[in-house]
């Protein structure tokens, strides 16, 4: 059979940092408030002009240039695929855009919302086109903007989301080398589509007689809910994933979970029994990226070695739809290839906030 494996990796956050510090100037709120509920104490937002297109490509460049230091050649790319919820534009997709802008000219490319959980599902998307042979390398890209559709006034969403890309280039390869990604566990339940929503834009309200509510283009989480189904559902998805895998849940080295914030990060470790330290986590430094989050807290993890050659890794995730899923892989022998633009702190593993 023919496998897909991880084959490079690159992240990218835009150089504007938005502390608590700055939040706590323009909104009722403070570093104590923020960091005690979430763990996030700063966040990358894009700069006037930038649009969430302009992050997917430096994330896939520098997958792209991880890739060839890894192998010492050009990686071949069939298929560039942008999980985002935060596109340029309504049409067309951004992929094809970025794909253009990286020199992929004439490949196939489109993009995929599952918000949070659309990296896992473009993960998905790309391992099965390679093992159908109808590519040979595929650029697999998570990228988010929720600056760009959140409501400025509300301090539990600005304090929440930050912009951002990650990426990883997946080659054709063997099912028992490292980095090989083997099954997945995806799912989604449309019953919780108003439980993470952006209610306005879409062709339902824009057939609609009423008037348009101003409120409605923003970015809403019912958090205490979504907070359960998050924990439940990444937890049976991620053990469903271990059990079709045959991992034992104590052989998991680093679970790398969408980063919502650092309690969910905790509980989800207790739901699985797995010390906290070995949860991967990012998000004090970049908040809660959306369909980034996991390629960038594996990036970030390869960089500084938090993620090393063989340790088995779990990804899971949850997300508006709401969907789910998770997968695991041994890591690879990669070159990670840092973000040049963000001081490369130690990836901290996840501890529950004060």
């Amino acid at each position: 059979m023919t496998a897909a494996v991880l084959a490079g990796i690159g992240a990218y956050t835009p150089p504007t940092v938005v502390t608590n510090g700055d939040l706590a100037e323009v909104l009722d709120t403070s570093d104590e408030w923020i960091s005690s509920r979430t763990g996030i104490r700063q966040r990358y937002v894009l700069t006037p002009g930038q649009g969430v297109g302009d992050l997917a490509v430096e994330a896939g460049r520098r997958a792209l240039e991880s890739a060839e230091e890894t192998a010492g050649a050009a990686p071949v790319v069939d298929l560039v695929l942008v999980a985002t919820t935060t596109p340029d534009r309504p049409c067309p997709a951004t992929a094809p855009w970025v794909a253009s802008e990286l020199g992929l000219t004439g490949v196939a490319a489109m993009d995929v919302n599952a918000v949070c959980t659309g990296f896992l599902y473009a993960l998905a998307t790309g391992v099965g086109q390679i093992a159908a042979g109808l590519s040979r390398g595929v650029l697999v890209i998570g990228a988010d903007a929720f600056s760009t559709i959140l409501d400025p006034r509300d301090r539990t969403t600005r304090a929440v989301f930050g912009d951002g890309a990650g990426a990883v280039l997946l080659r054709r390869g063997e099912p028992d080398e490292p980095g090989a990604i083997g099954t997945f566990d995806l799912g989604s339940d449309g019953g919780g589509v108003d439980l993470i929503t952006v209610r306005g834009g879409g062709s339902r309200q824009r057939s609609s007689p009423e008037p348009v509510d101003p409120s409605s283009r923003y970015f809403t989480m019912q958090g205490r809910e979504v907070f359960m189904q998050a924990v439940l559902r990444m937890a049976e998805s991620s053990r469903a994933v271990l059990a079709r895998s045959g991992i034992q849940v104590s052989d998991v080295d680093r679970v790398v979970g969408h980063q919502a914030n650092t309690r969910i990060l905790m509980a989800l470790a207790d739901q699985l029994d797995l010390p906290a330290d070995r949860v991967v986590s990012n998000i004090h430094r970049v908040g809660n990226t959306a369909a980034a989050s996991i390629p960038l807290a594996l990036a970030d993890a390869a960089v500084d070695q938090t993620i090393h050659k063989g340790h088995t890794v779990l990804l899971t995730a949850f997300g508006g739809g709401t969907t789910w899923g998770a997968t695991a892989l041994e890591w690879p022998d990669v070159v990670a290839v840092a973000d040049a633009t963000r001081p490369q702190a130690t990836v901290d593993t996840a501890e529950e906030p004060s």
